[in-house]
């Protein structure tokens, strides 16, 4: 694989080629990523775990309280594009900085909401916050560790954000239980300041991009927003994230609702271990950079393979078999996060200019998908049960091996023309 040419902002080609694995700066970078992974998804998903506590503290339905986690995934996902632009003009480093900082105050509020409007205000407002994380991070990541090892690097941060998203969840749920969901809240709130502490303090300076001080061009925002729209490889990237990222989320809000009943009637403290899944897709995230670098044919054959694993967890987690839950969760968890680490970490090597808003849009899409399929599935929960959010979910992990199947290509297919670039 040829390193292209620096983007507007980055340095000439030839004059930093990235961190090589070993390095201070690549530990560095990798640390730093996967604290901030831990701080953002942490809070991103904390609620999920309190959802049944919060519904019945407030009097409200299962789909309306996952409107708190549909909120802040809401908030992101319409921020990830500003930021990507601020990031532009004032650097990673700074961007990502503020993001964190402003998100931990707001965690901080959160806990302290007197209704369901202002909880839901402030949940926005915080996702909002948290979308500068994922909208510059793997720009970041692409520009300061060297292309040979960007699959395994970008693997590594997806496992921070998995720590993260399992931290929040099995922190707030046992402390909403014994004493009330805000105290968990609370808590999770605290721990992301922590992991925010830890990012501020390892993530190495830039020197991948410097920040566009002018307009160039040619290259303004809309410009770049177009190219990588106009891609009909990113597009199909973006829908993996929309369609899986949806899935995943509708399985997860509505789990603790139907493990609390019958004929399970798990406690909350009991059924939120099973968010111990997590560290499955702590595992597989990485596994699959490594796999995507070794395997014959590159980075398509692992997210075909990884949406299979998701739908066969998927399958399992029909039985009214406690065991067979598990087993099914820790499947399509893994695969999950698999086929996620993969696609996200694709995008910005794709993007022929506007690294930052290539990955902002697949941001987009992804937490367009939480916030809209994981909330629509509650739908299908509630009119049917299980087996009807299951099919649900079916449905849109069909429809991302379709797309995938069709428009993406293999490193093998890119490989026979010497002329095209990493696609």
């Amino acid at each position: 694989m040829s390193i292209p040419a620096a983007a507007p902002g980055g340095p000439a080609p030839g004059e930093f080629t990235g961190h090589r694995r070993g390095s201070r700066g690549y530990r560095g970078v990798l640390i730093g990523l996967a604290a901030a992974g831990v701080a953002t998804f942490a809070q991103l998903y904390s609620l999920q775990g309190v959802l049944p506590e919060l519904a019945a503290d407030l009097g409200i339905s299962a789909a309306s309280a996952a409107l708190t986690v549909s909120a802040a995934t809401l908030g992101l996902a319409v921020t990830v594009i500003p930021w990507s632009a601020a990031a532009d003009r004032f650097g990673r480093l700074p961007a990502m900085r503020l993001a964190i900082l402003a998100a931990v105050v707001l965690g901080l509020a959160v806990p302290l909401s007197p209704s369901l409007p202002v909880l839901l205000g402030l949940r926005f407002l915080e996702g909002a916050a948290l979308g500068g994380i994922p909208a510059v991070a793997l720009a970041y990541l692409s520009e300061e560790v060297s292309r040979v090892h960007a699959a395994v690097a970008a693997g590594t941060y997806v496992s921070g954000t998995t720590i993260g998203g399992l931290l929040g969840r099995i922190l707030a749920a046992p402390l909403a239980e014994l004493v009330n969901w805000r105290v968990g809240v609370a808590a999770v709130s605290l721990l992301a300041a922590c992991a925010a502490a830890v990012f501020m303090l390892t993530a190495p300076r830039q020197r991948g991009f410097l920040p566009v001080r002018g307009a160039l061009p040619g290259h303004g925002l809309a410009a770049r927003l177009a190219a990588n729209l106009r891609n009909p490889r990113l597009l199909a990237l973006y829908l993996q994230g929309f369609l899986l990222m949806g899935g995943f989320v509708a399985v997860y809000n509505y789990l603790g609702f139907r493990l609390g009943a019958e004929p399970f009637g798990l406690p909350s403290s009991l059924a939120s271990s099973l968010f111990l899944a997590y560290l499955a897709g702590t595992w597989s995230s990485r596994a699959a950079g490594t796999l995507a670098a070794r395997l014959r044919g590159g980075r398509k054959p692992v997210l075909l393979l990884s949406i299979g694993a998701m739908a066969l967890g998927l399958g399992l987690t029909v039985a009214d078999n406690l065991p067979a839950i598990v087993a099914g969760l820790l499947v399509f968890t893994a695969g999950f996060f698999a086929a996620h680490s993969i696609a996200s970490g694709w995008t910005p090597l794709l993007a022929r200019e506007g690294r930052a808003q290539a990955s902002s849009l697949y941001n987009l899409f992804y937490y367009t998908g939480s916030s809209l399929l994981g909330w629509a599935g509650g739908y299908c929960f509630q009119q049917d049960g299980w087996r009807s959010l299951v099919l649900f979910v079916g449905v849109l992990l069909a429809a991302a091996a379709l797309v995938a199947v069709l428009v993406l290509r293999t490193e093998d297919d890119v490989a026979r023309k010497p002329s095209a670039k990493v696609q």
